[in-house]
């Protein structure tokens, strides 16, 4: 009930803020649950995915700091976000969305490079994928990258690649998740080519 309030309070505030949210390819995303995987560009992207692939519900990794505040706490964890220790991740970062996914009504928004100011992609979305048996939907933001050209009213655009779907048989290797990692990045690469070649992403 909480998450449905929040969404709609974030659908406001952005169409105020904004007004320009574009959703692309929506008939992407498949039936059931799923993983949304994204190269990390803005900060609020995790709303945007959150309303574009809506009306499904989402949960998401916040790194431990920000529960330490007890109303965010408050708000992160009635909006299905899990704390995350990002020095020593632990077994619970693989542990809870892995239950949540096979056993709960909520899909997972992950970004694989952890921070926005890295292309290297972390370990952990191929383990999640294959232990919870749910495919990978890749998407990309395009569009302002400050709070600046947000409020320039510039469009907002998600777009939704095709799923990729994890081989339950695929081993855990450092070698499979090299490949994998190429096949997420090159599927970010070809949303982004069809969907507006000219955007170029530059860490602010």
């Amino acid at each position: 009930m909480f998450y449905h309030f929040i969404r709609a309070v974030a659908r406001f505030v952005i169409w105020i803020l904004n007004g320009h949210l574009h959703v692309y390819h929506k008939e992407n995303i498949p039936e059931g649950n799923y993983i949304l995987a994204a190269p990390h560009r803005t900060w609020w992207e995790p709303i945007l995915f959150a309303l574009a692939a809506s009306p499904k519900e989402f949960m998401f990794m916040a790194k431990i700091e920000l529960f330490k505040n007890p109303i965010l706490r408050f708000i992160l964890t009635h909006a299905h976000a899990f704390a995350v220790d990002r020095k020593h991740p632990g077994p619970s970062a693989l542990k809870i969305p892995i239950k949540g996914l096979k056993k709960g009504d909520y899909s997972l928004i992950i970004f694989p490079s952890g921070t926005r100011h890295s292309a290297e992609l972390k370990g952990g979305t191929l383990a999640i994928a294959k232990l919870s048996g749910t495919p990978i939907v890749p998407v990309v933001y395009q569009g302002p990258l400050t709070f600046k050209g947000l409020l320039k009213r510039q469009p907002l655009d998600v777009c939704f690649g095709k799923p990729i779907q994890v081989d339950r048989k695929t081993k855990l290797t450092h070698e499979n998740e090299a490949v994998f990692d190429e096949q997420l990045k090159n599927a970010w690469d070809q949303i982004d080519h069809e969907h507006n070649p000219n955007f170029h992403y530059i860490a602010k």
